[in-house]
């Protein structure tokens, strides 16, 4: 199926293949052999789900191994000059009949592409494939078909060799290397823990040193609890765990609520990446944390508790039911790469809201253009792209009327290319997240935030669609024994709902059945039929609306720690209200569960009463005043003595703010004024005290002389005011950009290679040589399209509203726990529901409302 070199045929072909070392000499200082680390993206076009399986094929370029379908290619070749490309293609065909009636096998360059994934459909007896490869010269379009060893240059036989049987680049991302990618530790089986008595609780965790409650980790040698690192997604917290290590050497630690009876993530700050624990059963269990028992209760004791869950996993996915396929725009099933689910869901709701689609599908030229040099790497590109994979029709087409005929005849299905994988989307958005670039299962509620978070940090130019979803809650704290209060505001994306379990509605059934279930386990009968405990909506909402305890309250009326209480209630109503129903908890013998419940949650929703007031009448605000600092005995902790040094302030949380748009002066007080407990806590810092007229001013500390800015602003102000490094300048400019360019890049980037390149693409038209640093740092402080232009008085980018809603989505869980189990998500689209089941998109015809875990509400217009 190869056709001749150079468009021709017969003694012409002939005559071209002879000159092809000529032809080729042009080109070859842009011909590479893919090195160790370099990735080759040969199955999968880096804007579209365009493969070889594809009608056009795969172009890959010979000089950065990034694929490109027919219609993308031409873009990549006129905005790099790349000319040189391995075009490849599978072919699928029919098997020649043999003379007894069935197949002969045929495979031809079966082993062509020894990574190139293939579908299961094509393992029947009537189909196989064959593939192609050629190199292709642009402009003009010229062939050379592969391979054609003799009459190519060495250097190219090689490269094309190389690319052909390279590797997979989501190798790490395959769920068959997760667990070879981690080695075992040096210090497990050495490891000394301390016999200090210490116990760890199986729920109530925070970190010794900030009390932050998440990314916590359990140092194995000593018991310590502390955070780890912040991430944008909401979750981590201020480093501790490493601090810890940096100053008493204990190498390993295991993050709490990863463990299961298969094992628990372990990280080793010594050897400075994730790894196994041979021994972690017994590491744990110095600590009270019995590994071993969790096994037995999971896999023999209770096997029989995971039982009635089948019941779950069928009404969820509407098992037994005929549901009819749903085709066209929208209705775009996603592979699922290996618990990959929960990603699948999310985006499938993300995508069905019209801001979402806007940003990212109705933006998809200009961000197809002004894209990075490598697209795989820029989220903009690759949010446009998987939106449109779902939203285009081009991956859902129904069957042909006469495929439908034959395949009813034959009782067979042909092989169907329908859906998109998101593998290329997976590694980007979880690359360096300890958990999102596993190949395990996780929790739908954390990734949601993650997304938002991405969306947050590389929004497109003023449109920021995650605006949708925010919204500012108010809390009112009171101290109990001086009646006053303190109103603080912060900024979230998603409402969650406490299950109300005393409020259930059939107490007796489920006594009745708890009975019933111990008397069958204990005569080893069949279990009887699950009852599972049905919760008022209205009871979740109150448990949400009634005050909590605070834990460690200090009352600045009574300059001492006190009883406090907080209630939280809503400053904005988000255009997209989000709830998530906190079914999953720890048991007191440390097994994950899942509260296996039905909550009536209702088509309609109103919380107007939930509108946040305010200071009332009568109320008296608690003085201002910052706790008493306590002067450690230990001289190792005097920098904490803000008496005796001068503040040491965290410029990993002033650059991770400034990133946002803030001004640097601004971060750098947030941080200072919110004693360096991370990024989350200043941002909090900053939304209260935005729009005070000294906001952007330099900080400035008694005692030490005027403006504390000079130490560690000094890395602020790299790239502001200094020239960027020579080196970084020539580099730029020899990629054909102009000098005045690359030096505005880097300084708006902060001398980051990589973000001054993608700065440069996303301002096509340079400005003035003349710019002077103070311009370019108010750029750099509106980069993310003005978050102080758009602040008002209660927030930035804030939707208010009313607070009416009607239910258009909801994602679901399968399972014991979001360690394991199944997503599916329901969407209602053109007044109908459809379930999205990975791959499988139809018409549902039971929604399973009451057993969501993730709801999603849109606004009712007034």
């Amino acid at each position: 199926m190869q056709r001749a070199a150079l468009f021709g045929s017969g003694r012409d072909a002939q005559m071209a293949a002879g000159d092809l070392g000529e032809l080729l000499v042009p080109y070859m200082p842009t011909i590479r052999v893919p090195k160790s680390g370099d990735r080759v993206y040969k199955t999968e076009c880096a804007f579209s789900y365009e493969s070889p399986d594809s009608e056009g094929g795969l172009y890959v370029c010979m000089n950065t191994f990034l694929g490109f379908g027919r219609e993308h290619v031409e873009r990549h070749y006129r905005k790099t000059g790349q000319c040189v490309y391995m075009h490849l293609k599978r072919h699928v065909i029919e098997k020649v009949p043999g003379a007894s009636g069935g197949a002969l096998p045929k495979r031809r360059n079966a082993m062509l592409f020894l990574d190139l994934e293939t579908n299961g459909d094509l393992n029947n007896d009537d189909f196989e494939y064959e593939d192609e490869a050629k190199l292709v010269i642009f402009p003009d379009h010229y062939e050379i078909p592969l391979p054609n060893i003799e009459e190519l240059p060495a250097l190219v036989t090689i490269a094309c060799d190389a690319v052909l049987s390279s590797k997979s680049p989501y190798r790490k991302q395959d769920p068959d290397s997760w667990e070879e990618e981690l080695q075992v530790s040096k210090h497990a089986k050495t490891l000394v823990q301390m016999d200090n008595g210490v116990r760890i609780p199986p729920s109530g965790w925070k970190c010794s040193k900030c009390d932050l409650r998440e990314n916590l980790w359990l140092n194995l040698t000593d018991g310590s609890v502390l955070c780890g690192k912040w991430f944008f997604d909401g979750s981590g917290g201020n480093g501790h765990a490493l601090e810890h290590y940096k100053e008493m050497g204990y190498p390993l630690a295991v993050k709490l609520g990863t463990i299961t009876p298969d094992g628990a993530d372990v990280y080793s700050f010594d050897e400075e990446e994730a790894v196994l624990d041979p021994h972690i059963a017994k590491h744990l269990a110095h600590f009270g944390i019995d590994m071993l028992q969790m096994h037995v209760t999971e896999n023999g004791l209770r096997d029989n508790n995971i039982k009635p869950r089948v019941s779950e996993w069928e009404v969820i996915q509407e098992s037994g039911v005929k549901l009819k396929p749903m085709y066209g725009p929208g209705y775009t099933g996603m592979k699922n790469l290996g618990n990959s689910c929960y990603l699948s869901a999310v985006l499938q709701a993300i995508f069905s809201i019209p801001e979402f689609q806007r940003a990212y599908v109705g933006n998809l030229p200009r961000i197809f253009d002004y894209s990075p040099l490598d697209p795989t790497q820029d989220f903009n590109t690759q949010m446009a792209k998987l939106g449109h994979g779902l939203l285009s029709g081009q991956y859902s087409k129904p069957p042909m009327k006469s495929e439908l005929i034959e395949q009813v005849m034959k009782e067979e299905h042909k092989p169907q290319h329908n859906g998109i994988s998101p593998r290329m989307f997976k590694a980007f958005v979880s690359k360096g997240h300890p958990e999102f670039s596993s190949n395990r299962q996780q929790d739908a509620q954390e990734f949601f935030l993650h997304l938002i978070n991405l969306v947050e940090r590389n929004r497109i130019g003023s449109e920021n669609p995650s605006d949708v979803f925010r919204f500012l809650v108010e809390e009112r704290t009171q101290c109990c024994q001086s009646r006053k209060v303190r109103y603080t505001e912060r900024v979230d994306y998603l409402m969650q709902l406490p299950v109300a379990m005393e409020a259930a509605t059939n107490k007796d059934e489920l006594i009745a059945y708890e009975l019933k279930r111990r008397e069958a386990e204990a005569a080893r009968r069949p279990l009887p039929e699950l009852i599972r405990a049905k919760i008022p909506f209205s009871a979740c909402l109150q448990a949400f609306s009634e005050p909590e305890n605070v834990d460690d309250f200090w009352s600045s009326a009574l300059q001492a720690k006190s009883a406090g209480v907080k209630t939280s209630r809503f400053s904005s109503f988000p255009e997209y209200l989000v709830v998530q129903i906190k079914k999953f908890t720890f048991g007191l013998d440390w097994i994950p569960q899942k509260l296996d419940v039905s909550v009536d949650m209702p088509d309609l929703l109103d919380i107007n009463h939930l509108r946040a007031t305010g200071l009332q009448p009568g109320e008296e605000e608690l003085p201002d005043i910052a706790p008493p600092i306590i002067i450690p005995d230990d001289p190792k902790d005097r920098m904490m003595n803000h008496f005796m040094e001068p503040p040491d302030i965290d410029e990993s949380s002033v650059m991770q703010l400034a990133e946002m748009g803030f001004p640097l002066e601004a971060c750098r007080k947030a941080v200072y004024y919110t004693g360096n407990m991370g990024a989350e806590v200043a941002f909090n810092w900053i939304i209260a005290h935005m729009e005070e007229p000294d906001f952007a001013e330099p900080l400035a500390i008694p005692g030490y002389g005027g403006v504390a800015s000079a130490g560690a602003a000094g890395l602020g102000a790299i790239g502001l005011d200094n020239q960027p490094p020579e080196e970084m300048v020539a580099l730029i400019t020899s990629m054909g950009f102009q000098r005045n360019v690359a030096i505005q890049a880097l300084k708006a980037t902060n001398n980051n290679f990589e973000h001054a390149l993608d700065w440069i693409f996303s301002h096509p038209e340079p400005e003035e040589e003349s710019e002077s640093a103070s311009d370019v740092m108010d750029m750099e402080n509106n980069a993310n399209a003005n978050i102080l232009a758009e602040a008002g008085s209660e927030g930035p980018r804030i939707k208010d509203g009313s607070g009416r809603y009607e239910l258009f989505g909801f994602i679901s869980h399968m399972g014991t726990s979001t360690m394991s189990g199944h997503y599916v998500s329901h969407l209602k689209k053109e007044g109908r529901w459809v379930i999205y089941n990975d791959l499988k998109v139809c018409a549902s015809e039971r929604p399973p409302r009451d057993l969501g875990y993730i709801y999603f509400y849109r606004r009712i217009p007034s």
